[in-house]
């Protein structure tokens, strides 16, 4: 029986944990953390994944825990509604957004009892050769694994291991910074809305918005790379959200007070991982560590979906050269285009400018006709 050390306890990790398992692999999950993390934008569950959570059995919880969050109304400074577009319109009816800290721990009970899960640990090296791979952990004692799988998102150990240091430059080899920070932090105070808008305000180059699900706050804002940031370091992270969100108006004064005393504040830049190929010898990548969204809402789909594609390839051959090799051709037909299109989703959330603020707000007016079009495609998709 091959074993396989899984890095990475999100969405991507418990995913192909449950189907190798599935599929005879003894699997090893190491976390950093101390347990999933509860924290993060809901997220949503998307086309393969749908599929891909139904036969795992978790989908109707994942319908329990949806948000029911109908769509974003775009708001001024004194909170009238200036656009909206409705997003029950361009979704699939089998589609669900979902609190990212939800699907964690939905995916981690599906998978903890077909696997060894180890939390408060993490890889330091990885030693491989022909025929197995040598891990050195932070606490635990040394192992030896067939194959080591690293789903451990945009700052993946296991990535910088394999494949080099990320050197920290604004345009690093593997990890680009996109020109935007992104921080949530639950509000508390009340259970989650259904049936209600995202709350959105832009001034040029920034947007602050309250989801109504959980409920928590959302800050999105334009910024070249900062020298020094240190994706682990909260207070450093709540004086460049102070700084960048000095005099902006609706609530933001309000949601920055909330973040000053929080000790639950999820706060990156907004990057993609570009490697020319997602595995070396015995070791792969998976999830954000491979090919990573980092904000836009199709991440947690594409690890779903690319885990289910990786066990399906491992179990199909005892080479693995051979099987990552199909897994990553398959994969990237669906990572790719995303990773693409990620400048326009960009434009549309955070516009540059009060003129690019202005045509966002007056395209909405269109909104209706496309979800129209969407609906008729999806009809006759069916």
């Amino acid at each position: 029986m091959s074993t396989v050390l899984i890095s990475g306890a999100g969405i991507a990790g418990p995913t192909l944990a449950y189907w190798l398992a599935r599929h005879g692999f003894r699997v090893t999950v190491v976390e950093r953390g101390g347990e999933p993390r509860s924290s993060g934008n809901p997220v949503d569950v998307r086309g393969p994944a749908v599929t891909v959570a139904e036969r795992m059995g978790v989908l109707p919880r994942l319908r329990r825990a949806a948000t029911g969050t109908t769509g974003v109304s775009f708001v001024d400074a004194a909170g009238r509604r200036v656009g909206r577009m409705d997003m029950r319109a361009v979704q699939r009816p089998d589609e669900v957004e979902v609190p990212r800290g939800d699907l964690a721990s939905i995916l981690y009970e599906a998978s903890r009892g077909h696997a060894d899960f180890r939390f408060d640990d993490s890889i330091t090296a990885l030693a491989q050769d022909g025929h197995g791979v040598d891990v050195t952990f932070e606490h635990a004692a040394p192992r030896r694994f067939d194959l080591v799988i690293g789903a451990d998102g945009l700052h993946s150990v296991t990535r910088r291991l394999t494949f080099g240091q990320e050197t920290g430059a604004p345009q690093s080899d593997l990890v680009r910074h996109m020109g935007l920070y992104v921080a949530t932090t639950p509000l508390g105070g009340g259970a989650a809305e259904a049936g209600r808008d995202i709350l959105m305000h832009n001034v040029p180059g920034r947007a602050v918005a309250v989801h109504p699900a959980s409920p928590g706050a959302f800050f999105l804002y334009r910024s070249p790379a900062m020298p020094g940031f240190d994706h682990r370091d909260t207070e450093q992270h709540k004086r460049m959200l102070t700084e960048a969100f000095a005099g902006v108006s609706w609530r933001a004064p309000e949601l920055l007070e909330r973040v000053s005393v929080t000790d639950d504040l999820y706060f990156d830049s907004v990057s993609q991982v570009r490697l020319p190929r997602w595995w070396k010898g015995r070791v792969a990548l998976l999830g954000d560590a491979a090919s990573c969204m980092s904000l836009f809402g199709d991440g947690s789909t594409l690890a779903m979906a690319g885990a289910f594609t990786l066990a399906e390839a491992l179990a199909g051959t005892a080479d693995p050269g051979a099987a990552f090799r199909r897994y990553e051709a398959t994969h990237r037909r669906l990572a790719d285009p995303k990773q693409r299109n990620a400048g326009q989703a960009s434009a549309l959330l955070v516009p540059a400018t009060r003129g690019g603020i202005l045509a966002r707000n007056l395209a909405t007016r269109l909104w209706p006709a496309v979800a129209a079009a969407t609906r008729l495609r999806h009809a006759l998709a069916r």
